[in-house]
């Protein structure tokens, strides 16, 4: 079975990680359109921020491909799909047969049309990072177009090399999609003590010199113009060669397409209604995926979204229905704007169905723990928003963490497989993310590994 793989990015890279792990044999062959090795891209925030180094992204080197019998076609983009004769054709007269095809075209970031976008970068792959660094370097002040979270992100970064920045966004409040309005507020008062000035409800009209032209006729100063403005999903390749596609390439259970032979994955799928765009979704998909193509049983059932804001200075976590209403559920709220505290549960026949939760972020493991779980609530509901000693123990404490407490969302790693890779020998941080890939994601969870470890060390008296 010759299988191919149409993008090297985070899904596609996953993807081929995952088949080459159960199947040493199968003939791969992966086509990504950016030349150099796939990267993490949601850790680009960090580079922005100067936190991180570009070569300390990636997520395999070169040479991975040669030893494990990957073919690799990297800056080699595929044109179109044979459906018919199953083979993949690229721009430069390449063609590819293939048994197994995956989509892993990822998306693309919106760009608005409007006069003068190009002299604007967008903020979406590790070369649109470095333009921005090295053009942040000469500049005075920058304005960000769009408030969702990566625009945040962005803003929160360049704030912290020192520039005013502005950040412009459409809705009402910032990140509607994961935060409710009161949320949105404080998140916006917590960014203007960081330096970063909030505009919501306003529309980006042009982008001239020496700014941004709002829809009103205001010219927001700044000579960095960067834009955040949403994703979409690449699904050209598989519309043009007939596929079903919605909003993303429509796909099953097992993450096919209409076309058993072809999958879907990432951002480019769209699984039961839903198209995900964060990374943990899509390396769940992968996982399946590359269980199934090696005939494995495996089904995708949908992703329980927890969203972690990656930015200095700003704890942020936010999951599942958010917005719902007292009319819809059970809601308990806190909120305390002078220190920057928003605290939000949604409950819905007992069970915690969403939370919001920002500032400080204490309460964050119990929370997390039950809303992957599905369990009954606890009657006392001030109680999960304030954990006293004892819950916080319960959520944060390696000793009494139980086994099955998920600790890296994005690689879905549990407490259990830690403490099970650290006794088959990984007695470290660098040892454990290499045997389960915790911390490997958008590295939020890396405090709670070394502290699972750490404390595993301690019992048996080993040196960390």
């Amino acid at each position: 079975m010759r299988l191919v793989v149409v993008g090297n990015g985070m899904a596609g890279a996953r993807l081929v990680s995952e088949v080459r792990a159960r199947d040493p044999r199968m003939p791969v062959t992966v086509f990504g359109a950016e030349q150099g090795r796939p990267y993490n891209r949601v850790l680009l925030s960090n580079v922005l921020a100067g936190q991180a180094r570009p070569d300390q992204l990636g997520l395999v080197d070169l040479s991975w491909y040669d030893t494990h019998r990957v073919r690799a076609v990297l800056g080699g983009a595929v044109a179109w799909i044979d459906r018919e004769s199953r083979a993949v054709h690229t721009a430069d007269g390449r063609r590819e047969p293939y048994d197994l095809l995956v989509l892993a075209t990822g998306s693309e970031p919106i760009v608005p049309p409007i006069p003068g976008v190009e002299r604007a970068i967008p903020f979406r792959t590790l070369d649109d990072c470095d333009r921005i660094v090295k053009t942040a370097a000469d500049s005075r002040r920058a304005v960000v177009v769009g408030g969702g979270l990566l625009g945040v992100e962005a803003a929160r970064g360049l704030a912290g090399r020192g520039l005013p920045v502005t950040l412009l966004h459409l809705a009402g409040h910032l990140m509607e999609r994961q935060l409710d309005p009161e949320a949105g507020l404080v998140l916006g008062e917590t960014l203007a003590a960081l330096g970063v000035e909030t505009r919501t409800g306003v529309s980006a009209a042009a982008v001239e010199r020496d700014g941004v032209r709002l829809a009103d006729g205001e010219l927001v100063e700044g000579d960095l113009v960067v834009l955040a403005c949403g994703v979409r999903p690449l699904t050209g390749l598989a519309a043009e060669a007939g596929l079903e596609v919605r909003r993303g390439v429509v796909v099953d259970d097992e993450l096919r397409t209409d076309d058993p032979s072809i999958f879907a994955i990432g951002e480019c799928a769209e699984h039961d209604g839903t198209v995900y765009g964060l990374v943990a979704p899509a390396w769940e998909q992968a996982a399946v995926a590359a269980d199934v193509i090696t005939g494995g049983k495996s089904r995708y059932r949908g992703s329980r979204l927890v969203t972690r804001l990656k930015a200095s200075s700003v704890e942020l976590a936010a999951m599942g229905e958010t917005h719902l209403t007292d009319e819809h559920a059970e809601v308990v709220r806190f909120s305390h704007r002078a220190r920057g505290t928003y605290r939000k549960l949604v409950i819905r026949d007992d069970r915690l169905v969403g939370a919001i939760l920002l500032g400080d972020t204490d309460a964050v493991g119990t929370l997390t723990q039950l809303y992957d779980r599905g369990g009954p609530v606890p009657g006392d509901r001030a109680g999960l928003l304030f954990p006293g000693p004892a819950s916080a123990a319960r959520a944060d404490s390696p000793t009494l963490m139980p086994d099955a407490a998920r600790v890296c969302h994005c690689n879905n790693v549990t407490k259990g497989q830690i403490r099970a890779c650290w006794e088959a020998g990984a007695k470290d941080v660098a040892g454990v993310a290499a045997a389960t890939r915790a911390t490997t994601g958008c590295g939020t969870c890396r405090e709670a590994v070394a502290g699972i470890v750490g404390w595993l060390c301690e019992q048996e008296g080993v040196p960390a």
